[in-house]
């Protein structure tokens, strides 16, 4: 791996960390929004991560010894060894798309509401705040997670220099 990919990597996690909490406040300032321009109620948002797709440095020398290996012979690698050896390294994250929730809204009897229905519902999206808290806690806790892989980052490059 090469000397500041494990910070690349943490500042991806940090990247979609602060996507995922932006969401997540989004989702809860807009817990009793009734009406949006797309019309209707909010859409609780909600973020995909994923794999980031570029492989690591690391990772494309340990795919060109490979190769080498099996170029002399074939028989250096067994077939349970087949799969890339980018397969098994990590190279960051991703946020892949902002997905709105497909779920019912709930519906309120208030027929004072000045978007009430006929029938004198109003219509609510269905946002579970002790959810989205639970979410935001679990965000924050993968953000302070890098930002610690970064500090030992640091830390470790700095004994090194001092060598």
């Amino acid at each position: 791996m090469a000397i500041f990919d494990t910070m690349s990597i943490s500042a991806s996690g940090l990247s979609a960390q602060r996507r995922k909490l932006n969401a997540i406040a989004s989702n809860i300032a807009n817990a009793d929004t009734t009406r949006t321009d797309e019309g209707g109620p909010y859409k609780r948002k909600r973020i995909v991560l994923m794999e980031a797709a570029q492989p690591s440095h690391f990772a494309s020398l340990l795919q060109e010894q490979k190769e080498k290996l099996t170029l002399t012979n074939a028989g250096h690698l067994s077939a349970t060894d087949a799969r890339s050896f980018t397969e098994l390294l990590g190279s960051g994250v991703e946020t892949q798309e902002v997905r709105e929730e497909p779920v019912e809204p709930r519906l309120v009897y208030d027929p004072a509401h000045p978007d009430a229905r006929e029938d004198g519902y109003v219509v609510y999206p269905d946002i579970n705040i002790i959810t989205e808290m639970v979410d935001m806690i679990a965000a924050s806790r993968a953000y302070e997670a890098n930002v610690t892989t970064i500090d030992a980052s640091k830390s470790m490059y700095s004994r090194a220099l001092e060598i």
